[in-house]
């Protein structure tokens, strides 16, 4: 017995090693195939703590913590058990064997012995969640694992715990054969007393032979398998999600959301003051696979299939075909597929590939679903809402590779929902998406009871007044929206801030346009509005607006312009907590025993994590209660209008705005507040959708939350 196990376990962990050496070796060389990118080495010592931070606390993993906790135990059981594979070789010679110098030290064995159990205990909890969300039956596509490689996923599963298995057994063999007493093997001698009671010594030692050789077979099997599939996410991202944590774009850990990375050729953002330059094959996006950087080809090698970024999209979940974990997934196996042509030497090598490899160079990346590795409806379905990013515990950035697809279709192939060329003529003609006469940005302010100071007629620098009051496009003219402007502008007055507008002088961000993928347009806004910063000595700004609030904040910083931009509900929330706004209770408020309830915008919430602020605001009206939607902050559901999507038909599944209006609904809220005007809109369409069928009673309304707190405050003038 024991020269045949010492003959299959050598035989099959060389194999197994030198696979696994080759395949890692084809992996680097994969992902090597991608465009340079920067910004991804700066501060290795706060890169290196946040790593430490994401693996050691499972801060990622642990937004669902009870998978979270069952994952750690898992994970750490996979490293901290690695020497039992040691000690497993060592037995094959002489079943008495033990590490050297450790021994059986007890602390050794009482933490090996803790790993083994709760690592048998979680890995058993983690196939029975993915046994009890199989997506089959009334789960179907609802299911996080629906599109998951499942046999890959059970194979991974049944292999840790057939390897824990044995580890138990060998460690009651060895109490057995005199390894040490009860206080060595505290939850482990019942194992060997149960189980092998009673055999001879001679029977023992051929027992710790066949159990060692099992133990190493099962291990090596596995390395062996993947090996010969480098796009088995469910298990390589044990090795390549550290490297694709440590690479995130924050050092400090936070999530690849706020900005969107520049258009670059080389690692080197693209000048668009001096775009005639550039070299004409340059490519503006992505528009093969190869294009995309080396962090996004990592990313896609690095998904692990979990389905936490489909379970949270707001596209997914209404019935359209996007899915950010099958968007990596086709990436992921496109990207191994053509790698063979892309790596090889020459057109004669490239020549002699396999058919299917030819086949798979051919394929265009975006376009109709049978034809293409990304189907188009699927690409234009994204939100840029962000819950995939949030969601990932592995820092995958899909709304980057997405965008970057987009940039592609519109830049260089025309190739866009028809729908975004109205938006597309408004903000190149007339300054913003509606395509409004520019002269009408101050009609917001003309039923106001005191006078709103305009940058060059009031004043000529914002060196004069506090902020500067970013009205936006929707502010100023989309008529919801100037209601929460005019709100806004009230407050600010009765607190005693000055502020100013640009009036005519400001245009849209360009928020739409680089979220529809047209950097042109973007970059175009964005300098003209960067000229007028610098000019008007702009510094501090308050914004209604979600969107504008994130381009302004995280964006134009690429343009060389640095402003402190805050969100009204901040500025707000600042006021009253200095006592310059008082809310006020009245016997006869039309808000007392009224129920509220608040929609996070995911430009506010998710991409740039303020939760607090509004919530803050609404707790403190008097007289009204509030009530949270079951989907709230970090896992808010969408409207429905970021990434352009405000612009393009909703024209399969359901839409995204109804979905949320309709949690809204169910909490009871007699007033659905929100802090983005994009928001406002679609919740109320949503609201009116509703309240035509009867399902929503007509008393409710959708307000933002400066209109309940002027509300509010407006009680003590009176």
């Amino acid at each position: 017995m024991q020269i045949l196990a010492i003959v299959v376990s050598l035989a099959i962990a060389a194999v197994g090693i030198a696979l696994f050496g080759k395949t890692i070796g084809h992996i680097v060389s994969v992902i090597k195939l991608g465009q340079p990118t920067t910004g991804r080495t700066d501060n290795p010592g706060q890169r290196s703590v946040t790593l430490a931070k994401e693996t050691l606390g499972h801060t990622r993993m642990l937004q669902w913590s009870h998978i979270g906790v069952l994952h750690w135990f898992v994970a750490f059981g996979f490293i901290g058990l690695f020497l039992s594979l040691v000690t497993a070789f060592g037995q094959l010679f002489d079943p008495h064997w033990v590490l050297p110098v450790i021994g059986h030290w007890f602390v050794f064995e009482w933490v090996s012995e803790f790993l083994t159990w709760t690592g048998l205990v979680s890995i058993i909890g983690l196939m029975a969640i993915r046994l009890r969300n199989l997506p089959r039956g009334e789960k179907g596509r609802y299911s996080r694992f629906f599109g998951s490689t499942a046999w890959q996923a059970y194979y991974v599963e049944y292999t840790i715990l057939g390897v824990l298995i044995c580890i138990l057994l060998l460690r009651g063999l060895e109490y057995e054969l005199g390894g040490g007493t009860k206080f060595h093997f505290p939850s482990t001698f019942f194992v060997g007393t149960g189980l092998f009671g009673g055999l001879s010594e001679h029977a023992l030692e051929n027992t710790v032979y066949l159990v060692a050789m099992i133990k190493i077979v099962i291990s090596f099997a596995w390395m062996i398998t993947i090996s010969l599939n480098a796009t088995m996410g469910v298990a390589w991202h044990r090795f390549t999600a550290w490297p694709n944590i440590w690479f995130k774009r924050k050092a400090d850990g936070g999530t690849a959301l706020g900005a969107l990375q520049p258009i670059s050729v080389n690692g080197t953002p693209i000048d668009f003051e001096n775009i005639e330059e550039l070299d004409e094959d340059a490519a503006l996006g992505v528009g093969k696979v190869e294009d995309f950087t080396w962090k996004g080809l990592l990313d896609f090698t690095t998904c692990t299939e979990c389905g936490r970024c489909q379970s949270q999209c707001p596209a997914w979940n209404t019935d359209k075909p996007l899915s950010p974990k099958l968007i990596m997934m086709g990436l992921r196996e496109h990207a191994y597929a053509k790698a063979p042509y892309l790596l090889a030497a020459d057109d004669d090598a490239r020549k002699s590939l396999p058919e299917l490899v030819l086949a798979e160079q051919e394929k265009p990346l975006v376009g109709p679903a049978d034809v293409a590795v990304i189907d188009e409806e699927a690409l234009w379905a994204c939100t840029s809402c962000g819950a995939c990013v949030q969601q990932c515990p592995v820092d995958i950035e899909h709304v980057d590779a997405i965008m970057d697809m987009r940039r592609y279709q519109v830049l260089i192939e025309s190739s866009f929902p028809s729908e975004l060329n109205g938006l597309f003529k408004g903000l190149e003609n007339k300054g913003n998406p509606w395509n409004m006469n520019p002269s009408g940005r101050m009609d917001w302010a003309k039923d106001l009871p005191f006078e709103v100071k305009q940058v060059g007629s009031d004043v000529e620098s914002l060196d004069e007044v506090d902020y500067l009051f970013w009205v936006g496009c929707a502010g100023a003219f989309e008529d919801r929206a100037k209601k929460t402007t005019q709100a806004v502008a009230e407050l600010l007055n009765i607190a005693g801030v000055s502020f100013a507008v640009l009036g005519d002088g400001e245009t849209c961000t360009g928020d739409p346009a680089r979220r529809s993928g047209n950097e042109f347009v973007f970059q175009q806004l964005a300098m003209q509005n960067a000229e007028v910063f610098k000019e008007t000595n702009v510094r501090k700004v308050v914004s209604t607006c979600a969107h504008c609030f994130n381009t302004l904040k995280n964006e134009y910083s690429q343009l060389g312009v640095e402003l402190d931009v805050i969100h009204h509900t901040q500025l707000l929330n600042r006021l009253v907590r200095d006592g310059k706004l008082t809310p006020v209770a009245t016997a006869d408020s039309s808000l007392n025993g009224q129920k509220i309830t608040y929609h996070d915008p995911c430009y506010l919430g998710r991409h740039n994590q303020v939760y607090d602020a509004p919530r803050e605001l609404l707790d403190i009206i008097p007289g009204a209660e509030y009530a949270e939607m079951p989907r709230n902050q970090t896992k808010s559901f969408c409207c429905g209008a970021g990434g352009a999507r405000m612009w393009m038909e909703e024209k399969l599944g359901t839409r995204i705005n109804l979905n949320r209006t309709t949690e809204a609904v169910e909490t009871g809220a007699d007033k659905i507040a929100t802090g983005c005007p994009f928001c406002r809109v679609m919740l109320s369409d949503g609201l009116t959708a509703k309240q035509a069928d009867g399902s929503a009673r007509e008393s409710v309304e959708v307000q933002d939350v400066a209109q309940l707190l002027l509300a509010s405050v407006k009680r003590g003038e009176s």
